[in-house]
């Protein structure tokens, strides 16, 4: 069992991340060679790390796959592009077009190996209709800030997109296509991972106006024009369908389960709360600081540390104008609802290294946070309400950062609870 509670806690996340590692999870998933051409495509923050792992045991590939900058491999064969997340720019959309290119005029007896993760729906950009990518932008980003549940925004991305909705595998039909896919979505919902572009989708234009102005989000005429027309997402019994296959490789509760096996180890009693929590961050941490403060009053000295991991996507309402995102918004909220609990550490990152849209993975609390930020003259209910989770961890030197992980399967928290400690008598 560890002495230090944060090397720990480091561990169980670096852990959860490498179950998640394309070169773990791609082997044994790959096609046999067709006929006719093999073509290789992707998008996501997972996608260059999935090309090299297919060139690894398929050598050179002919393909194209776009990734976050930074998030780039040495391949032999596929091309890769680097665009921006997670607001798209005009990179995304021109390696977007060169892959709808390479996959226009493809015959029956070819195949498309389509190499798919979160990070997609930016890195794929096709505007539909006449919609600019600065619109296209303008809307994203507010989606982004609104607090929506990433599946709402999912539904009007693809009604605003040439290739989400199963349009990227349409664009390669009559090819057949095998997607290999790394979910980042809760339940796995293959329609949200990447904004699904292959599969199909039964949500309508109506569904995503009616997201907009649930979230009060105003967009161009150009916009309305589209979603007041027929927009290109496929039904999800469409026959385009027939010939693609959808291969979930790596998903969130394959690195839970990594994290709790290894807790397991060093004798933690280990609690799942579930790999597929949504919500407001600042609330889902009170929720989970609550129960992990019941639990601490209810244990021995004689019990084992409880560890409680959990894992999913949360939301952030954009209040203030600071710089955070939502793994080190929950583990602030938690910082200050746990008060200095003396028996509780915790953490919080995304597996893909990048909390919001900052370079960092999360952060990590124990109880002496709130005491080293007050030496520091740091408020943290201000630093909440502004929505300044980074620079706050920033400035107390519990950031975690971890630089491009190459993969991405979501959020990844815990919280370990110690017992209490007996102190010797004294004679």
């Amino acid at each position: 069992m560890p002495d230090d509670t944060r090397q720990a806690l480091r561990h169980l996340f670096d852990t959860a991340v490498a179950a998640a590692d394309p070169m773990v999870s791609i082997p044994g998933n790959f096609p046999d060679r067709p006929k006719g051409r093999l073509i290789v495509i992707g998008a996501g923050k997972a996608s260059a790390r999935m090309a090299e792992a297919v060139e690894s045991q398929l050598g050179p590939c002919e393909g194209l796959v776009i990734t976050r900058y930074g998030y780039d491999r040495p391949c032999q064969g596929i091309a890769i592009a680097q665009a921006a997340h997670p607001v798209p720019d005009a990179a995304g959309v021109t390696a977007t077009v060169q892959m709808l290119d390479m996959l226009s005029g493809l015959g029956p007896d070819d195949l498309v190996l389509a190499l798919i993760s979160g990070g997609g729906s930016a890195l794929l950009c096709a505007p539909a209709g006449q919609i600019t990518l600065a619109e296209k932008q303008a809307v994203t980003a507010a989606l982004l800030a609104s607090g929506a549940p990433i599946d709402q925004m999912n539904i009007v991305r693809k009604h605003l997109s040439r290739v989400k909705g199963g349009q990227l595998a349409a664009t390669a039909a009559p090819a057949s296509m095998l997607a290999l896919v790394i979910s980042d979505v809760a339940g796995d919902d293959l329609a949200y991972i990447a904004s699904g572009p292959t599969v199909g989708d039964d949500s309508t234009a109506a569904d995503a106006k009616v997201i907009l102005t649930k979230y009060k989000i105003e967009v161009p005429q150009s916009v309305r024009d589209v979603l007041d027309g027929e927009t290109g997402v496929l039904p999800i019994l469409h026959p385009v369908f027939d010939s693609v296959e959808n291969r979930i490789v790596a998903a969130p509760s394959q690195s839970i389960e990594a994290a709790k096996a290894l807790a397991q180890t060093w004798g933690y009693s280990v609690q799942i709360l579930g790999d597929d929590l949504e919500g407001e961050a600042r609330d889902l941490a009170v929720s989970q600081a609550k129960q992990a403060t019941d639990i601490a009053q209810s244990l021995a000295c004689t019990d084992p540390p409880v560890l409680l991991l959990s894992g999913g996507e949360c939301t952030v309402t954009r209040r203030g104008n600071g710089t955070g995102g939502p793994n080190a918004e929950f583990m602030l909220s938690a910082a200050i609802a746990l008060n200095a609990n003396p028996a509780i550490h915790a953490i919080a990152c995304d597996t893909d290294g990048v909390d919001g849209a900052a370079e960092v993975a999360g952060a990590i609390i124990g109880p002496d946070t709130l005491a080293r930020a007050a030496i520091r003259d740091l408020d943290p209910v201000a630093a909440l309400a502004n929505n300044d989770a980074h620079t706050f961890f920033a400035d107390i030197g519990d950031q975690v950062v971890t630089g491009p992980t190459l993969t991405n399967v979501n959020d990844f928290r815990a919280f370990l609870i110690l017992p209490p400690v007996v102190l010797p008598s004294v004679v």
